[in-house]
């Protein structure tokens, strides 16, 4: 699979012509964000089974995202359907022509019309279809959802393609910003030497120090600021990010994951380091790192 954004639309229409009726639609999806792949679908009430599949079907195109799907339809009949109440009807008829025959010089005869206009003795059915008519609008509506998917799996991979460019911007500043603090790393040992020779100086008043004192204190100080595990681990974080933006698959949950794994690194830096330099690098790529993460939101 290719590498995708989670966000996207696609619009779908059809048609369906029989002798006794004709049906068209439109089916549309707008997809965003999503830990998972979630549907939220709205159907007119006589369609609910045409959702029983739905899921699975984007399934085959998608693993992340939430899907809000919607469908649109119009139907036409050549025969509407007429029902006719009839217990309710004779109950009418019957209070009807009881008032007739009492009051019949006031009151005309009562009418089939009339009487027909009656609440809820009338119903015209139009959406009422045969298993074997049901069983065809279902399979021609699921059709057309999964050739909508297709084409927001289309639109999210073009999408997608967008996001990977502005990945590797990201992840190339990543790297040009490790090797400028590793670079400045190797000058650290000897800062530190001299910056604590000028600190023990000022304490002791001018006394004379003994050089493997200093020594021994410069080890430790060096020892705790030393950054060089930190920096080969980011170096190895840029590497994996590279194969995976190279593998051209889905990448959203382990990229997600490698960002942190950066951000983790760039904060001991950040902890770790004496210099100005190096907080000031380490503080940019705190910032890129964060960049690279929103991106990486959007990503399937």
């Amino acid at each position: 699979m290719q590498i995708s954004s989670m966000t996207g639309f696609a619009r779908q229409s059809g048609s369906l012509e029989r002798e006794n009726f004709s049906l068209s639609w439109v089916w549309e999806i707008k997809s965003v964000n999503g830990k998972n792949l979630d549907l939220k679908v709205r159907l007119p009430l006589w369609l609910d089974e045409v959702s029983l599949n739905l899921r699975n079907i984007a399934a085959k195109y998608f693993e992340r995202g939430s899907l809000g799907v919607t469908l649109d339809i119009a139907l036409e009949r050549n025969e509407a359907e007429v029902k006719v109440n009839r217990a309710l009807l004779d109950k009418v008829t019957e209070a009807a022509l009881t008032l007739y025959r009492t009051y019949p010089e006031e009151l005309a005869r009562p009418s089939a019309a009339e009487l027909l206009k009656t609440e809820g003795v009338l119903e015209v059915v139009k959406n009422r279809f045969d298993e074997e008519e049901l069983a065809g609008i279902c399979r021609n509506l699921r059709a057309g959802f999964e050739e909508c998917c297709i084409r927001l799996q289309s639109d999210r991979r073009q999408e997608g393609q967008k996001i990977k460019t502005v990945l590797e911007e990201r992840v190339d500043r990543i790297e040009i910003l490790v090797q400028e603090v590793a670079r400045l790393a190797v000058a650290q040992p000897a800062l530190l030497k001299q910056k604590l020779s000028a600190q023990l100086a000022e304490l002791l008043e001018g006394a004379p120090i003994s050089e493997e004192r200093l020594a021994q204190e410069a080890v430790l100080l060096v020892n705790r600021a030393d950054i060089r595990e930190e920096i080969d681990r980011l170096t190895a974080h840029v590497k994996t990010a590279r194969e995976l933006l190279a593998a051209n698959q889905t990448l959203g949950r382990r990229f997600d994951f490698l960002c942190q794994e950066f951000n983790r690194e760039t904060n001991t830096i950040c902890s770790k380091a004496s210099d100005i330099e190096i907080i000031n690098r380490g503080m940019e790529l705190k910032a890129v790192i964060e960049q690279l993460r929103e991106q990486v939101q959007n990503m399937e």
